[in-house]
């Protein structure tokens, strides 16, 4: 079956794709150009099934995604606070494993019926304790300058453990075959597994929307000022769409949902520029099904990135790994950027470049807004969480 590719792409990313685009009732596809090697389906991959539901095409942090504001505050005005600034959002907002602070979020979606629907009422306890806090991986907090002066904040992050324990669950039901290159895990969505795993997908949704509204407001207040633009979206996500009059269940695995006029926010990494774009109404757009890159994308595992841990004498020892830390803080230096955590993994030199990505798409989007980073946040070397997409 055909498939739309942007970008260039390594043989096994294209032999994931080729396996999902074979599997079940797959009625088109996409592979983004920030796309790779994922679980049973690539980042960056895009597909539509007619009546089948892909737990590995939404992945193991349903609903993670990015949300971007703009205020009202010149970065003028607070760019000599910049460390400060940082350091107050790291003393309000978790990251990595465990909450490092007292306040607790409460929210009405754990009112909902879909905890039952999904059948998680047991995740309930953990999810309240987990809401509002960002993880590890490549989750982050940032502050932005775009071309007109303006302080934008940037956050990326999913659902936590929440998201990590339905997917699990539902592999686990549909007896998933375990690794990076094996079939998706497929349900028929009209299916009493399908619908439980539906309700989850939307469960997960909620609630890694409103992680990412409290998390943002925080570094708001701590700022200041009003928000005057506001975006947000999933990328790790089903939607039920209609596609060349054909309805199909979406999955989108670390892409971006880019209908025309639709706006969304794309990262690229530590040390380079993010953007807010906007779908373009085009033939080439309804050929991607409306999809675009949700990242600059890895061009290395984080293995590979930071070294591999050996035993040497009994004692762990890291072999050093494809990026140099001097490198890696001599390239934020140069870009002028404070950043507060992280690792090697998670250095520029890891990522593509999102320029190159994004013009691989060129005609399908347009770039509203260029966002220059001046502080960044994520958990720091060595912080293990099991919840990272």
């Amino acid at each position: 079956m055909t498939y739309k590719i942007y970008g260039q792409h390594d043989e096994k990313t294209i032999g994931q794709m080729e396996t999902c685009m074979n599997t079940g009732s797959a009625a088109s596809g996409v592979l983004c150009a920030d796309g790779h090697l994922g679980y049973a389906h690539p980042i960056g991959g895009v597909v539509g099934y007619t009546d089948h539901i892909s737990i590995s095409g939404v992945g193991f942090d349903i609903a993670c995604g990015n949300m971007a504001v703009r205020l009202d505050t010149p970065y003028a005005d607070i760019a000599s606070n910049i460390g400060a600034i940082l350091q107050d959002i790291q003393r309000v907002v978790s990251f990595g494993v465990g909450r490092r602070n007292d306040e607790r979020v409460d929210h009405d979606l754990f009112e909902s019926d879909l905890w039952n629907a999904a059948d998680v009422s047991d995740l309930k306890s953990m999810a309240q304790a987990q809401l509002g806090t960002v993880g590890s991986g490549n989750h982050y907090v940032d502050i932005f300058e775009d071309a007109d002066g303006a302080t934008w904040i940037g956050v990326h992050f999913g659902s936590r453990g929440l998201g990590h324990k339905i997917t699990t669950k539902y592999l686990a039901m549909a007896g998933a075959k375990d690794g990076m290159e094996v079939p998706p895990a497929l349900l028929p969505a009209d299916s009493d597994m399908g619908r439980g795993y539906l309700a989850g997908i939307e469960l997960g949704g909620l609630y890694a929307y409103a992680g990412r509204e409290w998390v943002v407001e925080r570094v708001r207040k701590i700022i200041g000022g009003a928000v005057t633009f506001s975006v947000h979206n999933h990328h790790n996500f089903a939607w039920r769409e209609t596609h060349n009059g054909v309805d199909m269940w979406v999955v989108r695995k670390g892409a971006t949902p880019a209908f025309p006029g639709q706006f969304g926010f794309v990262g690229g990494s530590m040390g380079d520029d993010a953007v807010i774009l906007r779908g373009v109404d085009a033939p080439e757009s309804a050929a991607s099904l409306y999809s675009t890159v949700h990242g600059a994308g890895r061009v290395m595992s984080r293995t590979e990135a930071r070294g591999r841990f050996v035993k040497v004498d009994g004692k762990k020892i890291r072999q050093p790994g494809k990026v140099r830390h001097d490198e890696w803080q001599q390239w934020i230096r140069d870009k002028g950027v404070t950043v507060l955590g992280s690792d090697l993994d998670e250095a520029p030199q890891a990522y593509r470049r999102l320029p190159d990505v994004l013009a691989a798409h060129a005609g399908t989007i347009a770039i509203e807004h260029v966002l220059r980073p001046r502080g960044v946040i994520m958990a720091g070397a060595g912080e293990f969480d099991p919840y990272k997409d």
